[in-house]
């Protein structure tokens, strides 16, 4: 069936879906007034240098200052050295970094890149070394670094690619070929190699012109940002909704890879294009904590603050042979739901599934190797540890950009973010222990409390005895009035 990819924009927001198996599986979304910034150049100045942290403050103009680690600020690599790093990989440092008050100080300007968009309370992280992705290369003006993508494996293609990028003029920095290059010939490096090389260009020359904090460079929008990162010959069509955005990516891959234009499609149907392939209902599933699977199992997924916890249980399957067999078959089925559900959620950080109890280590073996397959899906950078003997399995992936609970929603008011509020019971209890504080501070012919519908209904129901034994004690009457208004944690004791 081959994979699809979904744009759909309009005056608010740009939504890209892609489709596997015409099955959701991730999900980039961009509002006019939340543009991410990753990618973006500024000129910024150092406001603080904290050796303890070896870190560096940055104002760029955003709300926030810009986190600037020390290995982000180090010299270039010694010329001539190679390797097959990514470009995350070289803002990677090690424990023997010098002390970042020896390479900044504050009020020092500098030329800063986004690399992780601001989240929560934290702001944008930045780096000195700047990364700027072609098609097929990426370029890095401040790393003398030749490199092929870990994702190109056969040894003969990584040689040919190494040997296509020593061909290339060397203006003092660093190259690396993207997993979009594999097969690629000498006449599209070169190509992309001088776009990019003017582009550098134009932020330097631009820098110069400006004072700190400034932007200097944007990337580009959400939607060229994806068709130049994602879409490839792997996708039979990319559909797009609204003749604008059409004719900008068809002009765009016209630049940098034209052989893929036919595969571009305008979208003339009435009826909205993500709504046609269903992407809104499976967003809003997508936000749920449950996850059914085929076979009647279901995963439940909780994303905290310090990790995102993924169950995996059998629910309604119960096999056809023995509890072992049992464990496996979900254990295998949950794999591809799971990766699915990290790459649609974008899921960040640490992130532990608890798969179910297998005996044999075979069969512990046997999941994690379809999980190491699966998650070769996955474009963000992930590290998983094996399966225990417990089912437990621990992996950390890149996080870059908000998450899609994050972006879609809001802490709840009524809870706070908790997901849980103090039953009818537990209040009950609470205004009972009022009361008697009240009483005795000052005693009352008469009290009314108001308070939440359920409140009042365990009142009069399931708690009751409070009413009896408070009016006994105090000799005073107690009365109910009921607020749908008030909040189910909360009430007022009023005197009558």
């Amino acid at each position: 069936m081959g994979a699809k990819m979904l744009v759909e924009s309009d005056p608010y927001e740009t939504r890209i879906a892609l489709l596997e198996e015409d099955r959701l599986t991730e999900y980039f979304l961009e509002r006019r007034h939340q543009r991410g910034v990753v990618g973006n150049v500024y000129k910024g100045r150092v406001t603080r240098v904290l050796p303890g942290m070896q870190a560096a403050f940055v104002d760029i103009g955003l709300e926030r200052d810009a986190f600037l680690y020390v290995a982000d600020v180090l010299p270039a690599l010694p010329p001539g050295e190679e390797g097959d790093l990514d470009a995350a990989d070289l803002l990677e440092g090690d424990a023997g970094n010098p002390s970042i008050d020896t390479l900044l100080r504050a009020g020092q300007e500098l030329l800063v890149q986004v690399t992780k968009d601001p989240l929560a309370n934290k702001g944008a992280r930045v780096t000195t070394h700047v990364t700027l992705p072609g098609r097929f290369l990426v370029l890095l003006p401040t790393v003398r670094h030749l490199g092929v993508s870990r994702r190109i494996e056969d040894e003969t293609e990584r040689a040919r690619l190494r040997a296509r990028l020593e061909e290339l003029p060397a203006e003092g920095g660093g190259l690396i070929v993207r997993t979009a290059g594999q097969g690629r010939d000498a006449a599209d490096f070169a190509a992309d190699h001088a776009w990019l090389s003017s582009a550098w260009r134009r932020i330097r020359d631009g820098a110069a012109l400006v004072s700190a904090p400034a932007l200097v460079h944007q990337d580009l929008d959400l939607a060229l940002r994806v068709v130049r990162d994602r879409f490839s010959a792997d996708f039979t069509v990319l559909w797009v909704a609204g003749e604008e955005t059409y004719s900008r990516i068809v002009e765009f891959l016209d630049q940098v890879q034209p052989a893929l234009v036919s595969r571009v499609k305008l979208d003339r149907e009435e009826r909205a294009l993500l709504e046609r392939f269903d992407v809104d209902r499976s967003i809003e599933a997508a936000l749920k904590p449950k996850v059914w699977l085929p076979s009647g199992g279901y995963l439940v997924i909780n994303p905290t603050e310090a990790l995102v916890a993924i169950d995996v249980n059998t629910g309604r399957y119960v096999g056809r042979s023995n509890l072992e067999e049992t464990a496996l078959a979900t254990n295998l089925e949950a794999v591809v739901e799971v990766v699915r559900q990290i790459r649609l959620r974008d899921l960040g950080g640490i992130v532990v599934i608890d798969f179910i109890d297998m005996m044999e280590r075979g069969h512990r073996e046997e999941v994690f190797a379809a999980l190491e397959r699966e998650l070769t899906k996955d474009h963000a950078k992930h590290k998983v540890l094996a399966i225990s003997e417990f089912g437990l399995v621990e992996l950390t992936r890149e996080r870059s950009r908000t998450n899609l609970e994050r972006q879609l929603t809001t802490a709840c008011p009524y809870c706070q973010g908790v997901g849980r509020i103090p039953s009818p019971a537990t209040v009950s209890l609470r205004v009972r222990r009022a009361v008697l504080r009240l009483a005795a501070a000052a005693p009352a012919r008469e009290l009314l409390v108001r308070c939440h519908p359920e409140v009042a209904r365990a009142l009069r129901d399931s708690e009751r005895g409070i009413l009896v034994e408070l009016e006994r004690e105090l000799g005073a009457r107690v009365l109910l009035q009921e607020d749908a208004e008030t909040h189910q944690a909360s009430f007022d004791i009023l005197e009558v």
